[in-house]
């Protein structure tokens, strides 16, 4: 099968040294890529800024903005299989950059931003995906529920949830502890490596019925 693989932060800049990005290593995006390279299937992964090793045998195209992930991924959903896009995306970004260092002046800055290209929303309606699509939730707060309702509005196959506020997982760390998220029921994955349940989540990702 052929995987196409989102992972890590996005980086939108506010002038040519500052921009906004969030906490997000790469980590569990990068071992989804190495866990379905090692079951033997053909992986492209596009990636956002992150200081980690492109997985073994791994196709790469590195990007930096929302928009040019938006880009990257709309164009090479050719003959993917399945697309589990896992990157923490930028949700808003600046509706002005700056051309030159914004200097310290005002004691307050206020700044606009503007949404970005929704990916996961646009993989059914507008890049007419037909293959087995894999969300991420990263969430505070009723995980669950909100797992779910992505599912649904994103016309997702699965949802990948887990709470990154609970101490020991998610965000800067070696470890995850996910819920798999279904139309008709959930899947718990108890904390273990973000390896391990990579491995656990190419599993499942290859037994969903096609479209």
């Amino acid at each position: 099968m052929k995987f196409l693989i989102t992972a890590g932060p996005t980086r939108e800049p506010l002038d040519p040294v500052r921009y906004l990005t969030n906490r997000s290593s790469g980590r569990m995006g990068y071992a989804l890529a190495g866990a379905a390279r090692h079951e033997g299937h053909e992986v492209l992964l596009i990636s956002g800024p992150t200081t980690l090793d492109v997985p073994a045998g791994v196709d790469f195209i590195p990007v930096e903005t929302a928009q040019q992930m938006y880009d990257a991924v709309r164009d090479m959903l050719r003959g993917v299989d399945v697309a589990i896009l896992c990157a923490a995306v930028a949700d808003y970004r600046p509706v002005v950059c700056a051309g030159q260092k914004i200097k310290k002046q005002a004691d307050t800055l206020l700044l606009e931003l503007e949404r970005t290209p929704d990916i996961l929303g646009s993989m059914r309606s507008v890049f007419g995906f037909t293959g087995k699509l894999i969300g991420f939730a990263a969430e505070t707060n009723d995980v669950i529920a909100y797992g779910r309702d992505k599912l649904l509005r994103k016309q997702c196959d699965m949802i990948v949830a887990n709470d990154v506020s609970k101490p020991g997982i998610g965000f800067d760390s070696r470890e995850n502890e996910v819920v798999l998220i279904y139309p008709e029921h959930e899947v718990h994955l108890p904390q273990d490596t973000k390896e391990h349940i990579a491995l656990q989540i190419i599993e499942h990702a290859t037994i969903i019925p096609s479209s």
